[in-house]
């Protein structure tokens, strides 16, 4: 019985639990494959990786990004742009969009994370909109301006991300790896020590942190989760526009965090599915569906404050307990 309850406290805590996350999320998605399509199930899962690297700096940092379009579109520029004029090879191409996440992030941090509340969620959306700017207009020589450009990839073996089995199984791969990583990140105590920021950064000051630090890193975390997912778009697509670094498309992610459960990787998930499905599926019946989008925020504003994955937290915590 001993190892037994010794068992059971691994799979709850452990490396165990973990490994079920993934499983679960893995299946989640396999059963929506026949139901929404290849396709479809693959921007989902892209989507998702997006929101998984903007809850961390607004579930878990507790700083709230109105320009987080910026790094999606980094990684979409950077790999289309290196698929150009420097290499085909789509592992390298998606890496060198991580590390233009990286370095847009080390550049940016230190002005931006000095700032907290209104002003950090504007100047995101400021350095955001200048973005905007330099690959629609300054820029447009090298980045095709309004009509963007296209990527092309050369094949790598079974690697033909032209196939969509293969684009299908590498990004769950990739979801999966972003969910493992972030979960074991924000459990570790580097995790309790940004989620005690959000909470009280004076605080922390006071125990003798260095939070401006600890920002910094979480801040090129995201910004790094974000351009990965800008990077996936474009070896799905195969091309790049405007849009995917466009200022007006800040409130999809942002819906996404908060119907999910900002501060849940499970709530990260959740809300990326629900936005897909709602932004899809409704547009195809309703022309004004973003009304119905604007509905589900308040019924979570006022019915689910901690968004739905945190609903259903909270129940199964009571069920537990009683």
């Amino acid at each position: 019985m001993k190892t037994d309850h010794k068992l059971m406290s691994l799979f709850k805590t452990g490396p165990g639990r973990s490994i079920f996350d993934v499983a679960v999320i893995a299946a989640g998605f396999l059963v929506l494959l026949p139901i929404l399509g290849i396709n479809r199930t693959t921007d989902f899962m892209i989507f998702c990786v997006f929101v998984l690297g903007f809850n961390l700096l607004y579930g878990f940092m507790g700083r709230l990004s109105f320009g987080h379009m910026l790094y999606l579109g980094t990684g979409a520029y950077a790999i289309t742009l290196f698929s150009e004029h420097v290499s085909q090879n789509p592992l390298l191409a998606v890496l060198a969009g991580i590390l233009a996440g990286a370095l847009i992030g080390v550049i940016l941090g230190p002005i931006i994370v000095r700032t907290t509340g209104a002003c950090f969620a504007l100047i995101n959306l400021a350095f955001d909109q200048v973005g905007y700017f330099l690959v629609l207009v300054a820029f447009s020589k090298y980045t095709g301006g309004e009509d963007g450009m296209s990527a092309y990839f050369s094949k790598m073996g079974f690697l033909d991300f032209g196939q969509k089995p293969v684009m299908f199984g590498f990004a769950l791969f990739c979801l999966l790896l972003t969910f493992y990583v972030l979960k074991k990140f924000t459990s570790s105590p580097y995790g309790v020590l940004i989620k005690s920021i959000k909470e009280n950064e004076t605080r922390v000051k006071f125990l003798g942190y260095n939070t401006f630090t600890y920002k910094w890193i979480t801040f090129i975390i995201s910004t790094s989760i974000a351009a990965f997912a800008g990077a996936l778009s474009i070896l799905n697509y195969g091309y790049v526009t405007p849009s995917f670094i466009d200022p007006s498309r800040a409130v999809e992610v942002i819906f996404a965090a908060l119907i999910g459960g900002s501060g849940s990787l499970y709530g990260a998930i959740i809300g990326g599915v629900l936005y897909m499905a709602i932004s899809n599926y409704l547009a195809s019946y309703i022309s004004r569906w973003e009304m119905f989008l604007g509905i589900a925020l308040l019924i979570c504003v006022f019915r689910f404050r901690s968004g739905i994955w945190g609903f259903v937290a909270d129940k199964l915590k009571l069920r537990a307990a009683a």
